[in-house]
This record gives C-alpha cells, sequence and structure tokens, in this order.
C-alpha cells in the first residue's frame, strides 16, 4: 500500500539506513539533500521524462537504472508516457515538476536522477544540446580543464551559447539551450561535426571513437546523448559514488578551480546560499 502523503514532507522511512557507506551518509541525508536543491533542480528537470538510478541497500551494493514508472509509486506521482522507437509499449517515466514527487523519490533510494533533453511538450525536438568530456583515468585535471575551456570556445564559435556543469563523475558536460525547432538527428549531427573537427585538430589529447580499447589515453568527446530516449545526469543530481558528489552548474570563469567532483551532499547547501545558478537561463 502507498504511504500516506504527509509522509514525503515530514522525513523519509527507515531514516538511519546508510546509502553511503565509506561516508555514512544515511537516507535523511539523501533526502535533506534533495530538498534543500529542490528548487534549482526541479527548475531544470520539469516536464522531462527522468530515468531513476535506483539504490535500496546503498552503492555498496548494485543497483539498477529503472525507467517504467513502479505500480506501487502513488497515483499523484506525476507521469509521461513515452512511445519506444520500434516495436514496444511506450514507457510512463516519472515527471519531476514538484518538491513531493522528488522527496518520495528521494525516499525510494533514487539517489540518481537523468532527464531527457527534450521535454514532454515534442519529445522529438531537443530543448538541449549536451556534449560530455570523458577522460581516462589519468588525464590530469590542468589538461581536462584546458580541453573544456576549448570546447566551450568551439560551441560558442558554432552559434550554441555554452553552459558548464560537473559530472560529479570523471569528467564535464558542456549544454547548450535550443529553441525546440529541430529534431534529433539534426542537432546530433551538429555536435558530433563540431567534436570531429575538434577531434582531427588535436588528435593527441581528443577522440570520437566510440570503442574504449581504441582511445588510449584522450579525452572521449561523447556526442551520443543528443538521441532520442538519451538522458543527461540532472543538474544537482547526486551521483552513486563515494563521497556523495553531485552535477553542478558552473560558471566558466569557476572552471579553474574546479574538478568534476568538487560539490555534492556535504557542500551544496553552502554553495547554493552564497551564490545563484549558473543555469538559471536555460529554464
Amino acid at each position: 500500500m502507498p504511504r500516506n502523503d504527509t509522509q514525503d514532507r515530514t522525513g523519509p522511512s527507515n531514516p538511519d539506513k546508510v546509502l553511503y557507506p565509506q561516508d555514512s551518509f544515511r537516507k535523511q541525508d539523501v533526502f535533506d539533500y534533495y530538498r534543500a536543491v529542490s528548487g534549482q533542480l526541479i527548475a531544470h528537470a520539469r516536464d522531462k521524462p527522468v530515468t531513476l538510478r535506483r539504490f535500496p541497500d546503498g552503492i555498496g551494493a548494485e543497483g539498477f537504472f529503472q525507467k517504467e514508472a513502479s505500480r506501487h509509486f502513488p497515483e499523484r506521482i506525476p507521469r509521461a508516457s513515452v512511445p519506444q522507437r520500434g516495436e514496444g509499449s511506450p514507457v510512463h517515466h516519472v515527471l519531476i515538476d514538484d518538491e513531493e514527487t522528488l522527496l518520495y523519490l528521494a525516499d525510494q533510494a533514487c539517489l540518481e536522477l537523468h532527464i531527457a533533453l527534450s521535454t514532454v511538450e515534442d519529445l522529438e525536438r531537443p530543448v538541449l544540446a549536451v556534449l560530455d568530456l570523458d577522460p581516462p583515468e589519468d588525464v590530469g585535471i590542468a589538461t581536462l580543464r584546458d580541453v573544456v575551456r576549448t570546447m566551450c570556445e568551439r560551441f560558442a564559435d558554432e552559434g550554441f551559447v555554452p553552459h558548464l556543469q560537473t559530472t560529479g563523475g570523471k569528467g564535464f558536460h558542456i549544454a547548450a539551450p535550443l529553441s525546440g525547432d529541430r529534431a534529433f538527428d539534426e542537432v546530433r549531427s551538429q555536435v558530433r561535426e563540431l567534436a570531429e573537427r575538434a577531434a582531427r585538430e588535436d588528435p593527441q589529447r581528443l577522440t570520437t571513437e566510440q570503442r574504449k580499447n581504441k582511445r588510449g589515453d584522450r579525452i572521449f568527446l561523447d556526442t551520443n546523448r543528443n538521441a532520442y530516449g538519451q538522458t543527461m545526469i540532472a543538474p544537482y543530481s547526486l551521483r552513486a559514488r563515494p563521497g556523495a558528489p553531485a552535477a553542478t552548474p558552473l560558471d566558466l570563469d569557476e572552471l579553474g578551480r574546479a574538478n568534476p567532483r568538487s560539490y555534492g551532499l556535504s557542500n551544496m547547501a553552502r554553495r547554493l546560499a552564497q551564490k545563484s545558478d549558473p543555469w538559471h537561463d536555460l529554464h
């Protein structure tokens, strides 16, 4: 049976359950984090189908991705019916349009929230273009920052308005707002051409090679997220990694002090108390 509606607002079930064992972060800590960032996160996630990554037993155990909203989710949790390419029934994705939904998902141990690049108003036409800069483990932060700066300049030269975020993982995302009047294939082609040109001109540091065993020690410029049904990590979403880092929008002039895991559960509230959302113009 679904829990009553007030429980999500007052606190999670089993609040002392440890979800980040290396850091002793509990479900209550995750719940409080998502309550603290709810305004900013919801502004970016609203109307975009969400894929959940859940860890009921914490990140020390195996988690799972979830697209279809669970049958036990209360009826008040908004859903969007998303047609599948080819055969198959539509998938009913959760929409995070309000704090009550976000906190309910936190109580369900949804640590990571991945959003579509298009909205329910027109699923075929993206409102964001995204480039994922994915470095191998041994790439130094100075090199990574230099490449990020260069790719932001290339975005601007292409007519995009680049917006930067840490991924909370290994790299950075560069995103740009779109007017929503072009299909995914056209947008992906433009971003892919931009990335391939950069890799041709800097082949020692950059690659668009899909196969990992052919990338060597180069930074992978991943354009694959610019496709129907694909997702990116939502701004301000936690990651299921030690330290509980979070995807964090940055001003471009912050790059010289930032790394992919600079912010997260332990320091995001302090950041937001001192700084407005650098991506405020993307929603």
